[in-house]
């Protein structure tokens, strides 16, 4: 029987900020905001200037009103947007921003027009016809531009802010499963290494000490190292290495293992305590049972590219053979996919052989 599992290529977070930090987003905006201001003066004087031929009274002009096309622009972008836009009230919305573009409007042509920018700037333009229906409807226009290129660039920091919100709040939830996936291996690998060493002591075995030594070893590796996200090839391989001689002490001479590794290890990096679980699998469900006879092989291949890890083991027994279909459809494969989904999606294949007389899993793993 053969099993594949493989993968094809394929929220809003709280934030603590300091003092400092508060200081340059502060002054960072106002700066932007400052710039924003200073191109809408620059661009829509020049383009009025151009049409009067005369930018002198262009650029007054666009500075007396551009108090009022603020208030509105940032009316609109912190309350109107926020309480009606966002919210899906779009009638209200509309209704509203009209009526508030028309209210200014109608303030800079019978109030600012009349009073201030043609007597002071361009006393011999002023003619009835600025004061039209026409005009009222020229200055809307013109409100609108500066009002819908503001909304545009709210709605595109809303919407970018969303997604970092959702991207944040999706790779905290991706961390925390995989601290946990990560966590069960732990007391899972402690477990049956203290039933070793238990073993050991009630047969009062002279390797009872050198058992708690490489045990110490494994533990720090596992309390230290383990707890990054990646670690060096060379300290997995080593850790396996470790842990396959600590079997060792206790099957002795009644399990065969054949370990290798080849290829250039050094320089590349693994998720800790990835390969660990297809060997001790390899001891727990394949040659516990054996009482002679029994062989492991482990076969670690290193190019530039991939990583290739085989774990073959007898199943002599009939015991032996309901403990590797258990670890098949168990926990430990589903843990060991999951693992691998979150940190290598797209880059690896597993695939499980669950012989008559042999179970076997290899794994590739692609590198980044």
């Amino acid at each position: 029987m053969e099993i594949k599992l493989s993968t094809a290529n394929t929220l809003e977070t709280g934030a603590t900020w300091s003092l400092p930090e508060v200081r340059n987003v502060t002054q960072n905006r106002l700066l932007l905001h400052l710039f924003f201001w200073t191109v809408y003066v620059v661009f829509f004087g020049l383009l009025y200037g151009s049409y009067i031929d005369d930018y002198y009274n262009a650029f007054m002009v666009e500075l007396v009103e551009l108090p009022f096309k603020m208030a509105l622009v940032y009316f609109n972008m912190y309350y109107l947007m926020p309480r009606y836009l966002l919210q899906r009230r779009y009638l209200e919305f509309f209704v509203y921003l009209l009526l508030l573009m028309g209210a200014i409007a109608g303030l800079m042509q019978f109030v600012l027009l009349p009073f201030l920018i043609h007597p002071i700037f361009c006393p011999t333009t002023c003619t009835e016809n600025s004061l039209t229906f026409y005009r009222f409807i020229k200055n809307i226009v013109n409100i609108n531009y500066v009002v819908a290129i503001t909304a545009v660039i709210a709605l595109l920091k809303n919407w970018y802010s969303h997604q970092q919100a959702t991207r944040n709040l999706t790779q905290d939830k991706l961390e925390a499963e995989l601290k946990f996936l990560k966590g069960q291996i732990h007391p899972h690998f402690l477990f049956n290494t203290l039933n070793s060493l238990y073993s050991l002591t009630l047969k009062k075995s002279d390797n009872a000490p050198e058992v708690v030594l490489k045990l110490s070893g494994l533990m720090d590796y596992m309390l230290h190292d383990a707890n990054a996200a990646m670690v060096p090839l060379d300290k997995e391989v080593e850790y396996i290495k470790n842990y396959i001689a600590l079997e060792q002490v206790r099957y002795g001479e009644r399990v065969e293992v054949q370990f290798s590794a080849t290829g250039s290890i050094a320089g590349k990096q693994i998720a800790p305590m990835l390969l660990l679980p297809f060997v001790e699998n390899a001891f727990k469900h394949g040659v516990s049972t054996e009482t002679q006879g029994a062989w492991i092989r482990i076969d670690i291949k290193v190019t530039d590219e991939q990583l290739v890890l085989l774990v073959e083991n007898c199943k002599c027994t009939d015991k032996a053979s309901k403990c590797t279909r258990a670890m098949a459809s168990g926990i430990g494969l589903k843990n060991l996919q999951r693992r691998l989904e979150l940190l290598y999606e797209g880059r690896y294949e597993l695939e499980i052989e669950d012989e008559a007389d042999s179970y076997a899993a290899r794994l590739e793993i692609l590198f980044e």
